[in-house]
């Protein structure tokens, strides 16, 4: 494990993003994690944050509230596209992700919340605003295609307390 400035991970992450996903992972009884595709990093409030959009009625939104903190981690040397298909079309609600389904849960360094053992690049976030989107003031046709149903996400900005690889 090499501790990492959050800016020396900036490219990796956002390509990750915009081609086949990350994991976002919450603790809990059972821990969960899910596929997203929509966040950003940046440095706002003179604190480096990682804020992630997370729908309602996703299992991964009440987890989240109530743990205050999460983990996001991104693929490396293997993209596990098949693993992120997978926590990006079933519920943590229905069964275990991580019985059985290519990925592990691993203990993270600073927070409660678990990483992705099989990802080499390691955020640790604690939670420090939620905001609700509404869809005003959203521009109209980026509302209609991001959101035709208005089922919009909710924003959950994490402070990063920590960045690390796992890779050698």
């Amino acid at each position: 494990m090499r501790k990492l400035n959050y800016q020396d991970a900036l490219a990796l992450t956002t390509e990750k993003l915009a081609h086949g996903g990350i994991f976002l992972t919450v603790k809990g009884e059972t821990p969960n994690t899910m596929t997203i595709g929509w966040a950003t990093i940046g440095h706002i409030w003179n604190r480096p944050v990682f804020m992630v959009l997370v729908r309602p009625q996703r299992h991964t939104y009440e987890m989240l509230k109530k743990a205050g903190e999460f983990t996001v981690s991104v693929p490396t040397k293997n993209p596990l596209l098949k693993e992120l298909a997978f926590a990006g079309t079933k519920s943590g609600r229905d069964l275990n992700k991580f019985d059985g389904h290519g990925i592990t849960a691993a203990k993270g360094q600073t927070i409660e919340t678990p990483v992705i053992e099989e990802c080499g690049l390691h955020f640790e976030c604690k939670v420090v605003l939620t905001q609700d989107m509404t869809g005003e003031r959203m521009d109209t046709a980026l509302m209609d295609r991001c959101y035709p149903e208005r089922d919009f996400h909710t924003m959950f900005f994490g402070e990063i307390v920590d960045c690390y690889t796992t890779d050698e």
